[in-house]
This record gives structure tokens, C-alpha cells and sequence, in this order.
């Protein structure tokens, strides 16, 4: 098991090393796949309107995954270079134990989604619920787009590099 993180590790920091030759760098870089991938052409049609929806700031950048991939989605959550997560429902509550996620309940109202308030305990303090996760089904961003958004569930990890900027974006996506 250590092994494999080893190498886990070793490939993220081989990839943002390579990442780092192409351009500046996005303030919010969101990453994208659902339980069965996401197309990239669906990527690039959600990321223009959420740009026009933000502004020129903080810039975004949607990447997305075509198939479903443990060990990519594992990548991109070590490598710490992504402010936002999109992932199927299954793997947001299996990430829930390990307690990678910022509370967002100063920045979006919890009662608005309360099947993204989770009890997490994190270690040496007692459980405690939080809105962690904005549930994508029936959202007004991506049905604007031509798409549901059912199982796909919208976070900020811990290790977001712009955790303000990725707060600031994850208001837009949550929008009623």
C-alpha cells in the first residue's frame, strides 16, 4: 500500500512538473468526471459559460477525464493543483472518511443543499456536519448547458491552491 502511494505521488509531482510548461496557470483549476468520464466537448461548453459567468476573474480552466479511472482521480486529488472537484456522488462519500474537504457553509447557505451536509470527524475532534458538497442534479449551470448533472457532486478539496478564488467560483456553479 505504500508502495502504490509512493507512486502515486511520484507520478503527480512528474505531472504538475510537466503541467507547469504551457502558459500561465489558471487562479481556479476544476477538475471533472463522473461515474462513467465526462466528455471533453461537454468540459469545454460548461467551462465558456462559466467564464462568462464570472468574468475575466479569477480565471478558470475546466479539465475533464472521457472515462471513469480510480487512479486518475487519485492523481489529480494528490497533486493538489485543482480548486475544484466535480465526481460522482459514490466517490465524493467514499472520499468523505479521509476528511479532504473545506466547509463551505460561509460561502453557500447549507440549507440550500442539504445532501451536501455530511458528518465528518476528523482526527482528534468529534464529528461535525458541514455543507462540503454542492449536488450537481437539476443545477441551473449545467442545465443551461443542455445537462442533468444527476450524481455528480461539486467540492473544494483541502489542498485547493486558491481556496478564496475556488470559494468564489463554487458560488457561481451553486447558484439557484
Amino acid at each position: 500500500m505504500k508502495l502504490k502511494l509512493l507512486m502515486v505521488m511520484l507520478v503527480s509531482a512528474l505531472m504538475v512538473m510537466l503541467a507547469g510548461c504551457g502558459g500561465p496557470k489558471p487562479d481556479v483549476s476544476i477538475f471533472v468526471m463522473g461515474q462513467n468520464g465526462f466528455p471533453s466537448d461537454a468540459g469545454e461548453k460548461l467551462e465558456a459559460s462559466l467564464k462568462s459567468k464570472i468574468g475575466e476573474a479569477p480565471t478558470v480552466k475546466l479539465n475533464t477525464s472521457p472515462i471513469f479511472s480510480m487512479e486518475k482521480m487519485i492523481v489529480e486529488l494528490a497533486a493538489g493543483g485543482n480548486g475544484i472537484f466535480i465526481l460522482a456522488d459514490d466517490q465524493f462519500k467514499g472520499l468523505s472518511n479521509q476528511a479532504g474537504f473545506v466547509s463551505l457553509d460561509e460561502t453557500i447557505n447549507p440549507s440550500d443543499y442539504p445532501d451536501g451536509v455530511i458528518e465528518i470527524a476528523e482526527e482528534g475532534k468529534p464529528a461535525q456536519k458541514h455543507l462540503y458538497g454542492i449536488p450537481l442534479s437539476g443545477n441551473k449551470w449545467m442545465k443551461e448547458q443542455g445537462f442533468e448533472g444527476k450524481g455528480l457532486i461539486a467540492f473544494i478539496p483541502v489542498n485547493a491552491p486558491k481556496l478564496e478564488e475556488a470559494k468564489q467560483v463554487l458560488k457561481v456553479i451553486a447558484q439557484k
